[in-house]
């Protein structure tokens, strides 16, 4: 069966010797590899009308991981404890998730990516989650631990849910290294997916077309501490094929 195209969003990022870079963590691109399909880099730009020219090119998109999403994009004031934003990249993001949206095409957030789901589909966000809900789990255990293959914790899973069938199992090991988290979850999304403090990380669309996004890195994750991720990036690629 030919090999899907599925569009990646780029990051600005800023090189050791100071320049201006445009990128992606390859972990994303692998994972899509070693699940049958062709990545094709989305560069970030102010004119949507080439991202488009892109999107058509595509058979599905994934939304990575990266900065926090802006908080005006959900109609709220930041607050001091708020990340990095890039109006650049939520302005390509959000618009390719309402494409997919509008025509149908498999959309898969992660990290960011979730959160650039909710708030294209009408949710928010909570800005910084040690503020907002200090009683739960450290979220950036992985980021201070600087090891993102290891599990942070447990994710428990819906049993009816697609992630629940296509991993086959209502518990599987998750990183962590987030410090933003889902707050209104819009009716077309379905919260599918808790950490054990009940942090929100996992949604998927209600009906048609294939639309998920998990809070956690399963591109870190398959390869060794937790194989059945690969078969999220399957399900996906198996969803941009039919």
């Amino acid at each position: 069966m030919r090999r899907p195209i599925i569009g990646v969003t780029c990051m600005n990022d800023t090189a050791a010797s100071g320049g201006a870079l445009m990128a992606v963590r390859p972990q994303y691109l692998r994972s899509l590899e070693a699940a049958g399909a062709v990545p094709l880099l989305i560069h970030l730009t102010d004119k949507l009308d080439l991202v488009r020219i892109l999107y058509e090119q595509c058979i599905g998109i994934l939304l990575p991981g990266g900065e926090d999403v802006a908080p005006r994009r959900y109609g709220e004031t930041p607050l001091p404890e708020l990340g990095l934003v890039d109006a650049q990249r939520d302005a390509v993001e959000l618009a390719l998730a309402g494409w997919c949206r509008e025509d149908g095409k498999p959309l898969l957030g992660i990290c960011r990516g979730i959160q650039v789901l909710n708030v294209a589909f009408g949710g928010s966000l909570y800005q910084d989650i040690p503020s907002q809900l200090p009683d739960t789990l450290d979220h950036r255990y992985n980021t201070h631990l600087r090891t993102y293959d290891v599990a942070g914790h447990p994710l428990h899973l819906a049993a009816d849910s697609w992630l629940a069938r296509q991993l086959q199992t209502t518990e599987v090991l998750a990183n962590t290294m987030h410090h933003q988290a889902l707050k209104v979850v819009p009716s077309d999304l379905r919260v599918v997916g808790h950490a054990p403090d009940g942090v929100i990380e996992a949604v998927e669309g209600v009906g048609e077309p294939f639309v998920v996004g998990v809070q956690c890195h399963p591109e870190h994750l398959w390869q060794q501490a937790e194989p059945r991720w690969l078969r999220l990036f399957e399900g996906f690629v198996a969803a941009c094929q039919n």
